[in-house]
C-alpha cells in the first residue's frame, strides 16, 4: 500500500498537527485513491489560530509595519509564487482532478495579483473634508479591520486565496484560511511559500477540516473581524448565522447557473468554441460555468449539432497528462447527484443529446463525459439547479425580451455571456441581464484589476480590483481645531 503523504496546519508561524490528534485523508479524484492525510482541526486549533493573527494584528511586527513594506513583502510573495507555480499547480491536480496545465498557469497567474496588490498597499488613503465648521480640519483614514477569516472551496481555490488574502494583506489584516476538507493539500503547500517569504508569524494561518468544528468555530469567533467566504449558498446561510454572533463584516461569492445566450446573429464558430470553454473546461467545475445555454430558434439545431460534434473530441484522461483537455469531477457526490438529475431531467420532457455516462477506460476515479441536455422549459430542476460539472441545459428563445427573460429567470445571478455582433444588442442586454459578471463574444476572462461577484443567491461583495482593497478597511474620521482660542463654555449660549 502506498504510504499516505502527512501535512500539518499553519498556526502561528508553525507546522502542527490537531490538538486532539485526529485526521482525515484526501482522495485522488484521478483514482478514487487516498494520497493525503490532513489534520482535522478541533474548535481548540481555530482558536489558537485566531488568536494568533489578532497578536500579530496588534502587537507584532505586522502592526507597526509601514504599507510601503507591506508592499515589498507581497512583491517578494509574487516572485517566489512564481518560482514554486509547477509544484503548486502539480498539489492542486492531484487533489482536486483539475488539469496540470490549467493549474500550473494559474498558480503562476496568480502572482500578477500579489504585484497588483502590493502596488496598492501605500495608495490607500483618506482624503480631507471641505467640513462647514469654521477652525477645523477634518479627514479621514483608511485603517484595516483585523483578523480576516477567508473560507474558500477547493475549485480554483489558489485563484481564491489571491483575491481574498491579496487585498487583505495589503490592507495591513491578518488571515486565518480555512481550507476545504476535499482539498486541503494545495492551502498547505501555499502556505510553506508564506515561510519562505517571511512573513512575521500569526500574519497567515492555515487551518484545516469540517465545518462543524472548524468553520463554525471560525466564522463565529469573537476575534474575527471580516469573513471573506466563497462556496455554495446553504453553507452561505450557517456563515451568516455565524456572524450575527461576532457581528463581523461578510462577503459572499456563491453559486451560479449563468447563461449564455446566442443570437441570431453572432458568430457560431465564435460562440461554439465559448461554450466549450464556459462549460466544458475545469470540467464544469467552476462557479461562473456557462450552463445554461440560450438560443434563438433560427439557429437551435445547428449550434446544439456543433457543440455535440465538439464535446465529443474532447479527450478525457489523466489530468496530470497534458495531452488531456478534460479530467475528472473532484468529489462521487458530483457524479451522483448528476446522474440522479439527468434522470430527472429525461423523466420531465428533456433530452440527453450526448454523454451523461462514465467515459470508456475510465472506470477508476470520478470521470463523467461531457453532457449536453436539450430542455422543455425553464422549471426543470436541471435548468435551476447548480450541478458543478460538465452538464450544459440547452433552451430555445424567440426574441431579446424572451431571452432576457428566460436568462434572468433564476435565483442566481454570477455570471452571463452574450454571443452577438450587434453592439447596440450587446450592450441593451448586458445592462438588462442580472449578473455580477457579463462577457460579451468571449467567456471566462479574469484579471487582477476587474472586480467579480454577484447578484441575488449569487452573493454580495467584489472580489480583486481596486474597489476589493478598501473593503478590507475601514474609515476613520478626525476632527482637529486649529484655533488659538479656547472652546467655548459648552453651557453658555451665544
Amino acid at each position: 500500500m502506498t504510504e499516505l503523504k502527512q501535512y500539518q496546519m499553519y498556526i502561528d508561524g508553525q507546522w502542527v498537527d490537531s490538538q486532539d490528534g485526529k485526521t482525515f485523508t484526501s482522495i485522488n479524484p484521478a483514482t478514487g485513491k487516498a494520497w493525503a492525510e490532513v489534520p482535522e482541526a478541533s474548535e481548540a486549533d481555530v482558536n489558537r489560530a485566531v488568536e494568533a493573527a489578532h497578536r500579530a494584528f496588534t502587537e507584532g511586527p505586522w502592526s507597526s509595519m509601514t504599507a510601503t513594506a507591506r508592499g515589498k513583502l507581497m512583491r517578494r510573495l509574487a516572485d517566489v509564487l512564481s518560482e514554486h507555480s509547477e509544484s503548486l499547480g502539480r498539489c492542486e491536480t492531484i487533489d482536486t482532478g483539475k488539469l496540470f496545465k490549467e493549474t500550473r498557469w494559474q498558480a503562476n497567474y496568480i502572482s500578477d495579483f500579489f504585484h497588483y496588490y502590493a502596488g496598492l498597499a501605500d495608495k490607500v488613503c483618506g482624503e480631507t473634508l471641505p467640513i462647514d465648521k469654521p477652525d477645523m480640519m477634518t479627514m479621514t483614514l483608511r485603517e484595516p479591520l483585523g483578523v480576516v477569516a477567508a473560507v474558500v472551496p477547493w475549485n480554483s481555490q489558489l485563484f481564491l486565496v489571491a483575491v481574498k488574502i491579496g487585498p487583505a494583506l495589503a490592507a495591513g489584516n491578518t488571515v486565518v484560511l480555512k481550507a476545504s476538507e476535499h482539498a486541503s493539500a494545495p492551502m498547505l503547500e501555499f502556505a510553506r511559500v508564506f515561510e519562505e517569504v517571511g512573513f512575521p508569524p500569526g500574519v497567515f494561518n492555515v487551518v484545516t477540516g469540517h465545518g462543524e468544528p472548524c468553520g463554525r468555530t471560525l466564522t463565529r469567533h469573537p476575534l474575527v473581524d471580516r469573513i471573506s467566504f466563497t462556496g455554495g449558498p446553504e453553507t452561505a446561510r450557517h456563515v451568516m448565522r455565524n456572524a450575527a454572533e461576532n457581528f463581523a463584516q461578510v462577503s459572499l461569492e456563491l453559486g451560479g447557473k449563468s447563461p449564455v445566450i446566442i443570437f441570431e446573429d453572432a458568430d457560431l464558430e465564435s460562440a461554439v468554441n465559448g461554450v466549450l470553454l464556459s462549460i466544458f473546461s475545469a470540467s464544469g467545475q467552476s462557479c461562473v460555468a456557462g450552463s445554461r445555454l440560450l438560443l434563438h430558434e433560427s439557429i437551435h439545431d445547428e449550434v446544439l449539432a456543433r457543440v455535440t460534434e465538439k464535446a465529443a473530441k474532447i479527450r478525457i484522461g489523466d489530468p496530470l497528462d497534458d495531452a488531456s483537455q478534460m479530467g475528472p469531477l473532484a468529489t462521487q457526490a458530483q457524479i451522483d447527484n448528476i446522474h440522479a438529475t439527468i434522470t430527472d431531467a429525461t423523466a420531465n420532457g428533456a433530452t440527453l443529446i450526448y454523454g451523461g455516462k462514465t467515459p470508456q477506460g475510465h472506470d477508476n476515479g470520478w470521470y463523467i463525459e461531457p453532457t449536453i441536455v436539450d430542455c422543455p422549459n425553464q422549471q426543470i430542476g436541471i435548468v435551476q439547479n447548480e450541478l458543478f460539472g460538465p452538464v450544459v441545459s440547452a433552451l430555445t428563445f424567440h426574441d431579446e425580451a424572451d431571452a432576457l427573460s428566460q436568462a434572468n429567470d433564476t435565483r442566481f445571478g454570477l455570471a452571463a455571456g452574450i454571443f452577438t455582433r450587434d453592439i447596440g444588442r450587446a450592450l441593451r442586454v448586458s445592462k438588462a441581464v442580472r449578473a455580477g459578471i457579463v462577457w460579451v463574444n468571449t467567456y471566462r476572462m479574469v484579471s487582477p484589476l476587474a472586480p467579480f461577484g454577484g447578484y441575488k443567491d449569487s452573493g454580495y461583495g467584489r472580489e480583486s480590483g481596486m474597489e476589493a482593497i478598501y473593503d478590507y478597511t475601514r474609515p476613520k474620521t478626525v476632527w482637529l481645531n486649529t484655533s488659538a482660542e479656547p472652546i467655548t463654555d459648552p453651557f453658555v449660549m451665544r
